[in-house]
């Protein structure tokens, strides 16, 4: 049985189909993806808004995944092997992030020899982007490796400019019927940020709080409920301290038919309840096509297609229906270059 959803993703197919792959939000996009040899991962991001500079990041991620059958998953060393790896360490900005390694030492009684083997910790993943404002993001995981079902995130953040720092830790538990995350902001408060979700047979009930040290006072809280299977989910949040509630539904109608709705009220600012709904058509294996519209008459259109293997094409449009005469319509576009 696999674990339930975090809190944030119990409305994820809904928010996913209203959200997803709408063009139209920038006028380009562009995202280009490789992976050396070595297995590094680089992506490169640029995207530019309808109103402001072009915002654009270099990213590199590398993930010693486990392998094998250990308690790690990952085979032990040959002790017949005469290899003998250097240790290495990452530096980051000047700062060490990372030194937990493996040690594996063996003896040979017949030829008196000692032999020293260091490999980087399994399930490590280590990502590294450098923004066009100058910041310098640096994040490393540790999945299943501190526990069974725990992941570990160190980030943090430079901008020498401003010589502003930045540093966060993330820990994520699973389990079948429960996923428990906590976010700790180390250097502004320091803040905590908790939630939970406890599943059972397609039913979640999760609760999320906010608590900062420093003024020793509940920052935030917020609940959720809903029903989850493959064929359709429906789920009901009260965040911003209970007062803004959203209920959605989302329906695979079959294999090309994608259906959804969310309804949104926030009691401090009055009586009016927002409305959005959306549907997905799979046109065939390679493209689909989105469409949405909300109560205020703002339409959505969007087109998806690959053109070959590693290149995809995003075309968008939104339209206000109730001001067609006015320039308030946006249109975007973009590409996707995946080796």
């Amino acid at each position: 049985m696999s674990a339930p959803a975090a809190f944030s993703d119990i409305a994820k197919a809904a928010n996913d189909l209203l959200n997803k792959d709408f063009y139209h939000a920038s006028p380009a996009n562009l995202e280009v993806k490789s992976k050396a040899p070595n297995g590094v991962t680089f992506t490169v991001k640029g995207k530019s808004a309808h109103e402001g500079s072009i915002a654009g990041q270099l990213e590199a991620k590398y993930v010693d995944a486990p392998t094998g059958k250990g308690p790690f998953r990952r085979k032990p060393p040959d002790p017949r092997a005469h290899e003998v790896r250097p240790m290495k360490f990452m530096l980051s900005c000047g700062h060490l992030v990372s030194r937990q390694l493996s040690f594996f030492v063996f003896s040979n009684c017949a030829t008196h020899t000692i032999k020293l083997m260091i490999r980087p910790c399994p399930g490590l993943t280590l990502t590294q982007a450098w923004t066009t404002a100058n910041a310098l993001d640096t994040k490393l995981e540790l999945d299943n490796n501190i526990a069974k079902g725990l992941k570990a995130e160190i980030l943090t953040q430079y901008q020498p400019a401003k010589q502003s720092k930045g540093a966060k830790l993330n820990l994520y538990f699973k389990q079948p019927n429960l996923h428990a995350r906590a976010f700790f902001d180390l250097l502004n408060g320091p803040t905590a940020n908790l939630d939970a979700v406890l599943g059972h047979e397609g039913f979640l009930v999760g609760a999320e709080g906010g608590y900062d040290v420093n003024k020793a006072a509940i920052t935030k809280y917020s609940a959720a409920v809903g029903y989850s299977v493959p064929q359709y989910s429906a789920a009901i949040t009260a965040s911003n301290n209970l007062s803004l509630f959203s209920a959605s539904y989302y329906h695979r109608v079959n294999a090309q038919v994608e259906a959804g709705a969310k309804a949104s009220w926030d009691s401090n600012s009055g009586n009016a309840v927002g409305l959005e709904v959306a549907s997905k058509y799979r046109l065939d294996p390679s493209s689909f096509a989105k469409a949405k519209i909300n109560d205020r008459g703002v339409a959505a259109l969007a087109y998806n297609v690959l053109l070959r293997p590693g290149v995809t094409l995003g075309l968008g449009a939104s339209f206000d229906t109730q001001n067609l005469n006015q320039a308030a319509h946006k249109v975007g576009a973009s590409f996707t270059f995946e080796a």
